[in-house]
């Protein structure tokens, strides 16, 4: 399949759809010839738009929290340098400025048109909910924060019971059709208000074509289920988050004092159970047979999951980068599956 865009213009890629994963893709046999010349996986289409995404998105939450101005910067030219152009962050997200670190370094480096750029509205202090009129500040002050005139995945940040749907979905539908959304995406819904957003989208709303929501292999009753069935459905490109179990999966917490008193460290202490101990014991074995770390082997597994498109994942240091981006060049066996699944049944 060739695709018209590999960001919001720009370099000619093959891709493989995000709704087809049941298809068997070795993304470890194409390469990407741009600007850097280096050899990455094929890269995902996100089902019904042109956009094609690097199968690992980088996550901006840490950006303008606990990642420097100057980490952060050269945390995303490490991963533009090995061929990532998907980038995902939130207005909440240090009260919108993880979206201006990222805006100047989109200006800095004049890349705008070869990354992908996923933004979530209606959790920030501002502009809390999704009600029409908030929707449309919150989306021209994320423009104006990102330094740029279109959002690639706009998402709808947790459901908003207080305003109708239709409303909702209505003010996205403008945004469209004046160019200030590429594709639409909704975090955290719960699974009848999918099916309802797949009803109106057959009266002329548009289509979510996105879905954000928790996924690991530490946490997988989460979304294996309901989720997993109407995400599927509906072909919609799954992009989990905390695919790392706060860090737990890096295996950077191998006893009760390894957890700091944080909310990273709580987050991942939930996971330090006798469950979570045979998951690290078999992400172990399988990265020392494929010479990389645990997180690699973690993502690699999330890819390999129906309908995952890219795990949406942070790093805090420059050199937690070459980790995550390797995962889409890890082809795991039939045997090292069974293993990852077996460890992490609950």
């Amino acid at each position: 399949m060739t695709v018209r865009q590999v960001g919001g213009g720009g370099t000619q890629n093959a891709a493989v759809p995000c709704s087809r994963p049941d298809e068997a893709v070795d993304v470890r046999s194409e390469t990407y010839v741009g600007t850097p010349t280096v050899s990455m996986p094929v890269r995902r289409l996100i089902a019904g738009t042109d956009i094609a995404v690097f199968p690992v998105a980088l996550g901006g939450s840490v950006f303008g929290w606990t990642a420097s101005a100057d980490d952060t910067q050269t945390i995303l030219d490490r991963y533009a340098a090995a061929g990532g152009n998907f980038i995902d962050t939130a207005d909440s997200y240090a009260s919108g400025l993880s979206e201006v670190q990222i805006g100047r370094w989109m200006k800095l480096n004049r890349n705008r048109d070869a990354m992908v750029v996923a933004t979530k509205i209606g959790r920030h202090a501002d502009y809390a909910g999704l009600a029409r009129s908030t929707i449309m500040a919150a989306v021209d002050a994320s423009l104006e924060r990102l330094g740029t005139d279109r959002i690639d995945v706009l998402y709808l940040h947790a459901d908003d019971p207080a305003t109708p749907l239709e409303e909702t979905l209505g003010a996205a539908r403008d945004l469209i059709q004046a160019g200030k959304v590429r594709a639409l995406g909704a975090s955290d819904f719960p699974v009848e208000k999918l099916v309802e957003a797949r009803i109106l989208a057959a009266a002329g709303y548009p289509k979510l074509t996105a879905f954000e929501t928790e996924y690991s292999l530490a946490n997988r009753s989460d979304f294996e289920g309901d989720r997993s069935v109407v995400a599927t459905g509906q072909g919609l490109a799954v992009m989990p988050y905390f695919a790392l179990a706060s860090g737990f999966l890096t295996g950077k917490y191998r006893s009760r004092a390894d957890f700091t008193e944080t909310t990273r460290g709580s987050r991942a202490a939930a996971h330090f159970t006798r469950r979570g101990s045979r998951i690290l014991r078999a992400l172990d074995s399988v990265a020392a047979a494929h010479g990389v770390g645990p997180a690699t082997i973690a993502l690699a597994w999330l890819l390999t999951r129906r309908p995952v498109c890219a795990p949406v994942v942070s790093a805090s240091e420059p050199d937690q980068v070459d980790a995550l981006v390797a995962a889409p060049r890890i082809a795991l066996s039939r045997s090292q599956l069974l293993e990852l699944d077996r460890s992490s049944r609950a």
